[in-house]
């Protein structure tokens, strides 16, 4: 019978998956990042700020933040105005020098948009909106019960702007400008020092993720899922922010 993606058992990751030639892809919400209902109240571990910078030095600057917040929330967070991110699935991008790129969007459909995404949040008590700048999140993990009309109503949505797309997450539906994902964002970032010829490693833990990885192992490098989501085209598996945190100390303490 063949294996599919739903039905592997995937592998824990080796410490040694990381080496001095890698390029290090993080995620944050659910992969760095416990979840918690209101995405402002999430809490960075302590400790862990300290150890991704062990992290960004032995690997000569090629670690990067990737997450569907917008880079200046992720500065807020983790305090490292000078880490190579990018923000809102790779609207934003930020090398490792500094250098910023914002993808164009119209302001008017983003107003539009705004309004519309607030109405419908109206309409299901409970359901939050996340204003991220350039998207738009609907957030319903306090309210689970709201998933299914959120999955129902935020196509019609989304279908009325054009310059737009949606991006179902976990518990999430989030507006982001068409044609961005975070797949695009690592392979904008693989192009620009440091980060060029080096072997990509990505850790992600939701559908949102999933771009990235493919980006990932069609550059031969690694992709590890954090969490049980399937199906998955990740070679490895690790099961929580918390077991993120134990894998990356033992990678640090391999590297020189």
């Amino acid at each position: 019978m063949t294996q599919t993606a739903a039905s592997r058992t995937l592998p824990l990751p080796p410490p040694g998956l990381i080496h001095s030639n890698s390029a290090l892809f993080l995620d944050a919400d659910g992969t760095l990042l416990p979840f918690a209902d209101d995405p402002d109240a999430v809490i960075v571990a302590p400790g862990l700020v300290d150890l991704l910078d062990e992290l960004r030095s032995k690997l000569g600057g090629a670690l990067a933040l990737i997450s569907g917040r917008a880079i200046a929330n992720l500065d807020y967070l983790f305090g490292r105005p000078d880490w190579a991110a990018a923000g809102q699935h790779g609207l934003e991008r930020r090398g490792s020098y500094g250098a910023l790129t914002v993808e164009a969007v119209d302001p008017v459909e983003l107003a539009n948009l705004r309004d519309a995404a607030y109405v419908l949040a109206a309409s299901l008590p409970g359901v939050r909106v996340e204003d991220k700048g350039f998207s738009i999140a609907l957030h319903c993990r306090e309210r689970p019960e709201h998933e299914q009309a959120l999955a129902h109503l935020a196509p019609a949505i989304a279908g009325r702007f054009k310059g737009f797309e949606l991006q179902p997450g976990s518990y999430v539906f989030e507006f982001k400008p068409r044609g961005m994902d975070k797949g695009k964002a690592v392979a904008a970032l693989m192009s620009v020092e440091p980060f060029t010829d080096r072997v990509p490693v990505y850790l992600g833990d939701d559908l949102t993720d999933e771009h990235a990885f493919a980006a990932v192992n069609a550059l031969g490098g690694s992709s590890v899922r954090v969490g049980t989501r399937e199906p998955t085209v990740a070679g490895f598996t690790l099961s929580s922010p918390a077991d993120v945190h134990a894998w990356l100390y033992q990678v640090n303490a391999m590297l020189t």
